[in-house]
């Protein structure tokens, strides 16, 4: 589902545009705008992935919006919807990525969605990324390259595989924050990324997996849902 937004300075054609949209399964919330002030407060407030956007508005026209947008870190994918056949050149120097003449046909509306789904499929998802200290140095580094945590009480050492950082944040914060991207409590001590894990052995009365080349414990009460997710991996005869 994308939301988007539509922008243009006449009531009217915000809602035509909305409605149009609105038909389409593959658009979720529609955020309206009659102004160019407007479409970026919508932008600045709102998860948006596309904008539709006329040229013509007073104070801030189309063309301007786009200019301002394209410096964002990760601006919305643009489609110019206007009367006005002679700014097609420029709105495409400034990446728009179709440009849809008024009157509006549906199945032409519908054509700029999917070559909007197409890009916003395409558009990879950047890493979530986490703020360390380490030897008076502050970096960022991404949640995907942490392999285990280590409780240090009211704090949590980081391991990659290279290196090692230690926040002020107690495990169990972590467990709870983390839990979508993978990471599993194994031990009261220990918080593990299930992808990093390299090898999983049982042994009489003792469990541990092997991570980074370190060797962890499994708590008993915990080894059962290791397992678990451990077998979800398993190929499998058809």
């Amino acid at each position: 589902m994308i939301n988007v937004v539509v922008a243009d300075d006449e009531i009217p054609a915000v809602e035509e545009i909305a409605y149009l949209l609105g038909q389409d399964a593959r658009i979720g919330t529609i955020h309206r705008a009659t102004s160019g002030a407007a479409a970026l407060k919508a932008l600045e407030d709102n998860d948006v992935q596309a904008l539709f956007l006329d040229i013509h508005m007073p104070a801030l026209s189309g063309l301007d919006i786009a200019r301002v947008i394209s410096r964002f870190a990760n601006p919305p994918v643009i489609v110019f919807v206007t009367a006005d056949e002679d700014q097609a050149l420029e709105a495409f120097e400034l990446a728009a990525i179709d440009y849809v003449l008024k009157p509006i046909r549906p199945q032409r509306l519908a054509e700029s969605v999917r070559r909007v789904c197409e890009i916003v499929d395409e558009t990879p998802t950047k890493p979530e990324m986490i703020t360390v200290d380490q030897g008076g140095i502050t970096k960022m580094i991404p949640l995907a390259e942490i392999g285990y945590v280590h409780a240090q009480g009211d704090y949590a050492r980081l391991h990659t595989k290279d290196s090692s950082y230690l926040i002020r944040v107690p495990l169990n914060d972590l467990e709870q924050q983390w839990a979508s991207a993978g990471f599993v409590r194994i031990h009261r001590s220990y918080l593990v990324c299930m992808d990093k894990i390299d090898t999983m052995r049982l042994q009489t009365g003792n469990a541990s997996v092997i991570v980074h080349g370190t060797e962890l414990p499994i708590a008993r009460r915990t080894l059962p849902e290791v397992r678990e997710r451990l077998a979800a991996h398993r190929v499998r005869p058809l």
